[in-house]
């Protein structure tokens, strides 16, 4: 009984500390990534005719959960001091003492090193570029300090995805992936812009840069919608690119029409539905186009 009592406290002390990293990192985000890492991965596997291999697909979640998990913790380590100032964010894990500095240090440098292990059993290629992935990745948290192009930033770093997905495939480049890596660049480019409208003021007063506080609230919605008309554009392109039917049509209507819905509720004088547009409609609009667009790879 004391043996079961004691796994059973473990255990709940091991789910804690579970969460709270799970928390510091926003895991649930991943959704925004990784629908288009699959996609690339199964296009990959078809497009050229290579056999489905489970044990490789495993890698590359693994890789991609590392480098989102060391990118989100350097992100917070890296802001620290301005979450704290700021009343939005100042309950964050750092600033709020949940997780020490020293340990979300720790928590980035396991997640690099263990990014960079999991690309070496993938192949030459990932692991040669698994550093450069890294700088990019880990890098954009520093660009707000100096342009207001750091919405951009993020979207490169997210876009990385279905490039490096197509590369754990099959160890080369191809025009295809890039395209699907340019329509995320500008879709989280797009939607990064309408979640940074909340700080707004807050950037101004501390000298943060970000396209509201050197633009305002209306031209940088106008910045929003022109980078999610040219998202729009790529789906057209990925689609005709990679012989998409009825399904693809399908999902690429859905997908559309959510980043059309997010612009109708979020407006200058309201901007009360900025988290609903930023995690719940991007959320399901990225996983519902990759469930119709795998559908229609498969089929």
């Amino acid at each position: 009984m004391k043996i079961l009592i004691c796994f059973g406290t473990n255990f709940n002390i091991m789910l804690s500390v579970v969460k709270k990293y799970a928390s510091f990192v926003k895991f649930s985000h991943t959704v925004f990534a990784m629908p288009f890492a699959l996609i690339s991965f199964f296009y990959a596997y078809i497009s050229n005719d290579i056999p489905f291999n489970i044990v490789l697909l495993i890698k590359i979640i693994l890789c991609m959960v590392f480098a989102r998990n060391a990118a989100m913790g350097f992100n917070r380590y890296a802001d620290r001091k301005i979450d704290a100032k700021n009343p939005r964010t100042k309950n964050r894990e750092i600033p709020a003492g949940k997780i020490s500095s020293k340990n979300a240090v720790w928590f980035i440098i396991i997640n690099c090193v263990l990014f960079i292990a999991t690309s070496f059993f993938i192949n030459r290629l990932a692991f040669s570029l698994s550093p450069i992935a890294l700088a990019v990745v880990l890098g954009y948290s520093l660009t707000k300090r100096f342009t207001s192009l750091c919405h951009i930033f993020i979207g490169l770093s997210l876009s990385i995805a279905p490039i490096g997905a197509y590369i754990a495939v099959t160890g080369q480049f191809a025009l295809t992936p890039l395209v699907l890596s340019s329509l995320v660049l500008t879709w989280v480019g797009g939607f990064d812009i309408i979640y940074s409208l909340q700080d707004t003021q807050f950037d101004k007063d501390n000298g943060i840069n970000s396209m509201p506080s050197r633009l305002g609230i209306k031209n940088s919605l106008i910045i929003s919608s022109l980078l999610h008309f040219f998202t729009i554009i790529t789906v057209i392109i990925f689609g005709s690119m990679i012989g998409g039917s009825i399904l693809y049509i399908a999902g690429s209507a859905i997908f559309i029409s959510l980043l059309i819905y997010q612009h109708i509720i979020v407006k200058p004088s309201d901007l009360s539905k900025i988290n609903l547009a930023f995690g719940t409609v991007n959320g399901i609009a990225s996983i519902c186009y990759a469930v119709f667009v795998i559908a229609d790879i498969l089929i």
